[in-house]
């Protein structure tokens, strides 16, 4: 039998040795895999966004793991333009594919319009892909709204794969700006804001858009392109404005930790 101050000093170093292994489980992180490049600056946005988020969580040196595939957008923007989805789909596959051989534990689409093609893209790879729309329904139930305005591409916005999967999945009503007022953010979206320009008489008719979606009963607004809150910013507006690059980026790094 071990004298006591002996047998104490034993469990406190049993107990540490303990606690430094539990302590590395859990800042064990999953590999975040990202197909970005539509554009670059919101994908440049998703990386600040994920590696500061790591840091926050877990501390010290600590940054997020990633693999990035980056596209071409220019090839994207014209796929979309012509109207051409399955080749748009075609690469959008072929780059999932190449980010889970790269070896990351699940993937994220680092745009809201390419989600037309997330149920097509999950079936062709093993991983699990973590869909935009999930983490920002979560964000939207978590301040119990039920009705928000969405802002984004005309396919975003025009189409039911974004805001059929709010209301049919979630619950949630959504409610777009009317036909001039969707072209306007279309052309802002690809004819400045993707190339890396943001004009004062932009910011202006987003926030007459915002008004007039708040008129017309949106509890929130969501900023459906990951280039939007390069000009959109909560400051200035009393209503809750969904960042979806932010909430997607910030997701993705508690789902990398979720086994913790």
């Amino acid at each position: 039998m071990l004298p006591p101050f002996i047998d104490i000093f034993y469990h406190i170093c049993y107990f540490r040795e303990e606690l430094a292994v539990m302590n590395e489980w859990r800042m064990t992180m999953k590999t975040i895999g990202l197909i970005g490049g539509m554009s670059w600056e919101s994908t440049l946005e998703y990386y600040r966004i994920l590696n500061e988020t790591a840091k926050a969580r877990l501390g010290g040196f600590h940054s997020a793991k990633c693999i990035l595939y980056s596209v071409d957008f220019a090839e994207v923007e014209k796929l979309q333009h012509e109207g051409k989805w399955d080749e748009a789909t075609r690469v959008m596959i072929d780059a999932a594919q190449r980010v889970e051989r790269a070896g990351a534990d699940f993937l994220l689409i680092c745009t809201n319009t390419m989600h037309k093609m997330a149920e097509e893209v999950q079936e062709s790879i093993r991983i699990p892909l973590l869909h935009i729309v999930d983490a920002l329904a979560h964000e939207i139930q978590a301040k119990n709204l039920k009705k928000v305005g969405l802002l984004g591409t005309k396919f975003t916005m025009e189409e039911g794969f974004y805001r059929g999967r709010l209301s049919k999945k979630h619950g949630i009503e959504v409610i777009i700006p009317d036909e001039e007022e969707r072209n306007a953010i279309h052309h802002i979206l690809y004819s400045e804001l993707c190339l890396g320009e943001i004009k004062k008489l932009s910011k202006d008719k987003f926030k007459e858009i915002i008004d007039s979606l708040v008129a017309k009963g949106a509890e929130g607004i969501v900023l459906g392109c990951t280039e939007i809150p390069l000009i959109v910013k909560q400051e200035g507006y009393d209503i809750p404005l969904f960042d979806t690059t932010t909430i997607h980026a910030k997701a993705a790094v508690e789902y990398s930790l979720a086994e913790a």
